[in-house]
């Protein structure tokens, strides 16, 4: 299984705006791309800033590049969430999960 994950910041006054279009827009898009396996957003208050961090779970590289396209290290960042954010990382990173512990009841 393959790690995706991507950092992006908002105001503190967006940061609601930003989580909502991922719980909406972002899972209905992702549920549709084959080999897609679950994905987490995290939420790190810093001061006037929210750093949302998104790791997004996938079969294989094949399937993130189903997701992401030809290059499928660049940042996929839909018109919504630019502009709930200020600033977003370009770039993504893949890693390949090593362990995948499962907590049994859902958190």
């Amino acid at each position: 299984m393959i790690a995706r994950t991507w950092r992006g910041w908002a105001s503190k006054a967006t940061a609601e705006d930003y989580r909502r279009h991922y719980e909406s827009e972002v899972a209905e898009h992702l549920q549709r791309v084959p080999g897609f396996c679950g994905a987490r957003l995290l939420r790190w208050d810093d001061g006037e800033e929210v750093m949302f961090t998104s790791i997004t779970f996938f079969s294989s590289m094949e399937d993130v590049r189903a997701f992401a396209g030809a290059d499928p290290g660049r940042a996929v960042v839909e018109e919504a969430a630019r502009r709930a954010l200020t600033r977003w990382d370009e770039r993504v990173t893949h890693h390949e999960v090593a362990a995948d512990l499962d907590g049994g009841d859902g958190r």
